[in-house]
Formats: C-alpha cells, structure tokens, sequence
C-alpha cells in the first residue's frame, strides 16, 4: 500500500509542493489547451476553436517546440501549478484544471489507467498560421463539453 500511495502523489501534496517532473506528468498530451479560443468581448464567454497552435503535433499529441514555445508563441501560456486556479478558460477535460478543482486525476488518466482513454481532439484541425486572425469567428466549435 505503500508504494501505490508513493506513485499517488497528486493525492499527497498540494500543487504548489508538486516538483516540476511531477507537475509535467500531469499533462495528458490531449491538446486541448491548445485550441485557439476566442472571447466574447460582451459575455467573456470562451469558445474554443477548430484552429490549433501551429506548434502542436496532432499525431504524436505534443509541442514541438515545447522548451521554448511561449518564445515562439507569445500567446502561449505556460501552465503551472501557480496560475492554474486562475485559469477558468482550461477545458473542462484538462487534467490540471481536474486535479485542482477535486484533488483527484480522472479514471482516464494515464498515472491511473494504462488503457487511457484521453480527450479527443476536434475534427478538421486548422494550424493557427493557416487562417486569418480576422476570420477565428469561423471555426468555432458548437460543442460545449470541451
């Protein structure tokens, strides 16, 4: 029972004690933060895209450019377990945003579950350099469960 508790530590420390190597294994690669979102300038309601960092690597699920992609991306927003409670636009289906609002990780999660069943990404993906600032409006995606 030992060890199972060890492995669980997300359970046993707050976030602001997880060292950087834990607070990584959070992440599940699912890509969802990295949708585009746009915000409506009267509600500030967040609604996410089909238009995807052009730094994200749909088949493998990772930055490729991940050290130094807040350079590279200056809207990048690095997650840390600083700001993650102050990140209300974080899919629901994020593990970080899971984990700090319940404590726990989902059933999916790979540090739980070796058959993971991680969030799905949108359809018909657009890189961000591939469209028109102008036209995001476009690509908003109608489902609300991200």
């Amino acid at each position: 029972m030992v060890n199972r508790l060890k492995k669980a530590f997300w359970k046993n420390k707050p976030l602001s004690e997880f060292a950087e190597n834990e607070w990584e294994q959070i992440c599940c690669n699912c890509g969802l933060c990295c949708l585009v979102k746009v915000q409506d300038e009267d509600s500030d309601e967040v609604y996410y895209t089909r238009v995807i960092c052009r730094l994200f690597d749909t088949k493998t699920r990772l930055c490729k450019e991940y050290k130094n992609r807040c350079i590279l991306v200056p809207e990048c927003l690095k997650v840390t377990p600083k700001n993650i409670d102050k990140l209300d636009w974080m899919p629901k289906k994020c593990a970080y945003r899971i984990l700090n609002e319940t404590g726990d990780l989902p059933e999916w999660h790979p540090l739980k579950n070796k058959q993971t069943n991680i969030p799905e990404l949108p359809q018909n993906l657009v890189a961000d350099n591939l469209i028109d600032e102008d036209n995001l409006e476009d690509y908003i995606i109608e489902d609300e469960s991200f």
